[in-house]
C-alpha cells in the first residue's frame, strides 16, 4: 500500500488591515481633512459660495476679506496693470474722483458695457463712454451676447452703437450663458458670425471676455485665433494664467466714485503692452 505523502498547510498570511478597510480608513482621513480645512477657512468658503454672484452690501467682516484679497493679488502682480469693468448696475460713477479705496491699486483702464442682446443699448453707456473719454483711462466697450437671439442682429447692434477710435481697446464679446433653444455647436457659430462681422466694421480681432470654466470647456480650442479676458473669483486663485489677457479676479471692489460694488480685472502686462492691444 503506498503511503500518503504529508503536505504542510500554507496559511495565507494575515494583513493587518484589508484592502477595504485601508480605503474607508483613507477615506475617512481624507474626509477629516476637508474638514479641518473648511472650518479654518470658514469665513472665506462661505463669503464665496453666498455672495458669489450678489452685488450688494458686504458686511464689515466680508469686506476685510475681500480688500485682503485685492490687496495680495495686487501684491503678486508687480509690474502689471489694473482695470475695471461698468455698467448700468454701478450707478452715476463720480469719473473725477474714480480710484481705489486706499490706493490699493491705480486704474489704468476702463470697459464700459454698450450693449445686449439684440435691441438693448445699457441705460448709462451714452454718459459713461462720454465722461470716460475725458479722461486719462485707456477705454473700451463690451456687448453682451445673449444666446439665443441672432447674432448678426446683435452685431448690428453693437456697431450702430459704439464708435471706436486710435486708442481704444478692441471691440468686446462677452459670452456667459449656455443657449437653451439651440446646440452649443450653433452657438458657435453665432459668436464666430458676430466676431467677423464686428471685426470687418472696426478694422481690428475682438477680444472675447468669459467665464473659466466657458473658456475651457467650449472656446479655448475654437477660437485659439482670439485674446481672451477671463473671470474667476475663486479665492484660491493667486496669479493670472500666462494666456490669459486680463484676469477679472473680484466683482465686489469698492472704489472711491462708486456707489456700487465694482469688477477688478488685471492685465497681464504693462501700460506699453496695453497701448499695443489698442486700435492703432
Amino acid at each position: 500500500m503506498a503511503t500518503r505523502r504529508k503536505y504542510t498547510s500554507k496559511r495565507k498570511k494575515q494583513t493587518l488591515i484589508s484592502p477595504k478597510s485601508f480605503k474607508w480608513i483613507l477615506g475617512l482621513f481624507l474626509l477629516l481633512c476637508t474638514i479641518v480645512f473648511v472650518y479654518q477657512k470658514k469665513d472665506v468658503v462661505l463669503y464665496y459660495l453666498g455672495f458669489k454672484y450678489k452685488h450688494a452690501t458686504l458686511t464689515a467682516n466680508q469686506r476685510k476679506l475681500e480688500d485682503k484679497r485685492i490687496n495680495e493679488i495686487v501684491a503678486n502682480h508687480e509690474g502689471k496693470i489694473f482695470g475695471i469693468d461698468v455698467s448700468q448696475y454701478q450707478g452715476t460713477i463720480d469719473w473725477e474722483n474714480l480710484e481705489a479705496i486706499e490706493e490699493q491699486f491705480e486704474i489704468k483702464f476702463v470697459v464700459v458695457r454698450a450693449t445686449a442682446g439684440s435691441k438693448k443699448v445699457d441705460r448709462n453707456f451714452k454718459k459713461n463712454w462720454k465722461n470716460l473719454s475725458s479722461t486719462v483711462y485707456i477705454q473700451g466697450a463690451y456687448h453682451y451676447y445673449r444666446p439665443d437671439e441672432n447674432s448678426t442682429d446683435q452685431a448690428k447692434n453693437f456697431i450702430k452703437n459704439v464708435k471706436l477710435r486710435k486708442g481704444h481697446l478692441p471691440p468686446i464679446l462677452d459670452i456667459e450663458k449656455m443657449p437653451k433653444g439651440q446646440s452649443m455647436d450653433k452657438l458657435k457659430e453665432g459668436l464666430q458670425n458676430w466676431l467677423t462681422i464686428v471685426e470687418k466694421q472696426y478694422g481690428v480681432k475682438p477680444i472675447i471676455y468669459t467665464g473659466e470654466k466657458y473658456f475651457e470647456d467650449f472656446l479655448r480650442d475654437d477660437f485659439p485665433d482670439y485674446l481672451f479676458w477671463i473671470a474667476n473669483y475663486n479665492p484660491w486663485k493667486e496669479k493670472i494664467e500666462d494666456d490669459y489677457l486680463m484676469w477679472q479676479f473680484t466683482e465686489k471692489a469698492k472704489l472711491h466714485g462708486v456707489n456700487e460694488l465694482v469688477d477688478v480685472n488685471v492685465f497681464n502686462g504693462n501700460v506699453e503692452d496695453l497701448k499695443e492691444v489698442c486700435i492703432k
